[in-house]
């Protein structure tokens, strides 16, 4: 029977669904037909694969070629099929056996010499093949980062070899994890001289995982203290190395060491931040996940692009639906932003020349939904160079990390995860105020006129300031010090234009 089934795997967002590739040879004239919507790159690979197999010395069947990619409702785009086809046309020719084929799937781009090339998502495709309890075979390439699934994935250079391997003459080598890269440290909170209460809130902000912004004139130190950020939080598991890869896998990116950092321009778009296009690919927040996503000059970005956030500040995903597909993509990330006071910057300085109705457009960019995502809201302000020559230097990273770590491990004993990710119910279980406290708390959100949002996130970080303290309860001074990280809110910012 000229009939051959092999398996592969396409991608779409950070999963990778099951490919069937059906060949069939009948009498007639030559041709070769692909079918089961393949975009542009898929139909190419007819070329490509007559040419590897000619270049492979195999014989090239001189008959009607059909190869279905089932399910046929899901699109297939890219050259990562080209493996799977040539195989599937040796077996059905007879040219390698058909029996090893059920306990295989194949992944990779062919070149006309037969050698293969690497192609993007390997990661969530070994992890899939894994799970399926197939043995996974990539281009070399490919195998370092499909290794972090610790599944059987197999490696080759080229179309010899896999054949090689099916023969049972030669055995393929397995993937090998990509050598850890000796990346420069991040840069030192040490640098940062006075700044007192921005170093705190950065301190909390890591601790708890809250989202934070930064506002103040230029040149006081805001990007300078996010950029500190991820050198305060603590490592990231293997599961978090995985999902992250993953991310980066499908964006046919390198997979960063640490803690992703991505600071995108003011003039992103709202596809560059969320993700998406013809072929959907991830975008920065996604790009960000376990990691941080620092917006400075927030209010210069497009309004449509920052409204984006909300969703993903929530769910910590962020979902791309179009007529051809429907995406998800985890966007469980840490937001710090920077902003000015006013366009120019130097409100309630002389040379300030912003009318009221500038600064009121300027600071409505940013909407009350939106700020009431963000936890923490802080005043960065400006330094004397007598202050600057005087303030002794900050204290190091490294300390303030390990009490990061010591908060965190708290909230990890005590609820199964950071405060920043506490809902409705856990906060009447874990954030529990006393009489005296929620007093205080209930007058102070009356006065200010916070949203039930807002409420919730002042507890989060109350939370987080009683465990940076070591105390099981929260006390009046943890609130306290959470409502003045609230400087933003919209009744107060109404009085101050």
């Amino acid at each position: 029977m000229s009939l051959s089934i092999t398996y592969s795997r396409a991608q779409l967002g950070v999963s990778a669904p099951l490919v069937t590739v059906e060949t069939h040879l009948a009498n007639g004239l030559p041709s070769f037909h692909i079918v089961g919507l393949p975009e542009a790159a898929v139909r190419e690979s007819r070329d490509r694969v007559r040419s590897a197999l000619i270049n492979s010395h195999f014989e090239f069947p001189q008959r009607r070629i059909t190869v279905n990619l089932a399910p046929a409702d899901l699109p297939k785009e890219g050259g990562r099929y080209d493996l799977a086809i040539a195989v599937g046309i040796l077996a059905a020719s007879g040219q390698i056996p058909r029996d090893p084929l059920d306990n295989y799937e194949f992944i990779g781009e062919l070149a006309l010499t037969g050698a293969l090339r690497e192609v993007p998502g390997a990661l969530p495709a070994a992890i899939a093949c894994g799970a399926a309890g197939r043995r996974l075979v990539l281009p070399r390439e490919s195998g370092g980062e499909a290794a972090l699934a610790e599944t059987d994935v197999k490696v080759a250079a080229s179309l010899l070899q896999v054949c090689a391997e099916l023969h049972g003459r030669e055995q393929l080598s397995e993937a090998q994890r990509e050598a850890e890269d000796n990346a420069p440290a991040c840069a030192d909170l040490a640098d940062v001289r006075g700044q007192l209460k921005a170093r705190r809130a950065l301190e909390v902000a890591a601790a708890g995982g809250h989202h934070l912004l930064f506002y103040g004139p230029p040149g006081t130190g805001k990007t300078m203290l996010a950029s500190r950020l991820p050198g305060i939080l603590p490592p990231p598991g293997g599961d978090e190395l995985i999902e992250v890869a993953a991310v980066y896998s499908s964006a046919g990116l390198a997979r960063p060491q640490q803690r992703p950092f991505r600071a995108p321009h003011h003039s992103a778009s709202a596809t560059a931040l969320a993700g998406g296009g013809t072929q959907p690919k991830p975008g920065e927040i996604s790009l960000a996940h376990r990691g941080v996503l620092f917006l400075d000059e927030m209010p210069e970005f497009p309004r449509h692009a920052l409204e984006i956030l909300r969703e993903p500040l929530e769910t910590g995903q962020v979902h791309i639906a179009r007529a051809r597909a429907q995406v998800t993509y985890p966007a469980n990330f840490q937001l710090v932003a920077a902003m000015n006071p006013c366009p120019c910057g130097y409100l309630g300085e002389p040379r300030c020349r912003c009318t009221p109705d500038q600064i009121d457009r300027y600071r409505n960019k940013l909407s009350g939904p939106l700020l009431d995502r963000i936890d923490m809201q802080v005043e960065v302000a400006a330094m004397s160079a007598s202050q600057l020559q005087d303030s002794p230097p900050g204290e190091c990273s490294a300390a303030v990390r390990k009490r990061v770590i010591a908060a965190r491990e708290r909230q990890l004993h005590r609820q199964g995860k950071i405060n920043a990710q506490l809902n409705g119910s856990e906060l009447d279980r874990f954030c529990a105020l006393g009489q005296s406290e929620q007093a205080l708390l209930r007058h102070s959100v009356e006065r200010l006129g916070l949203s039930a949002r807002s409420y919730h996130r002042v507890l989060r970080v109350a939370r987080t300031l009683a465990d940076l303290a070591g105390e099981a309860h929260i006390g009046a001074g943890q609130i306290a010090e959470a409502l003045a990280y609230r400087n933003l809110d919209r009744r107060q910012l109404t009085a101050e234009i």
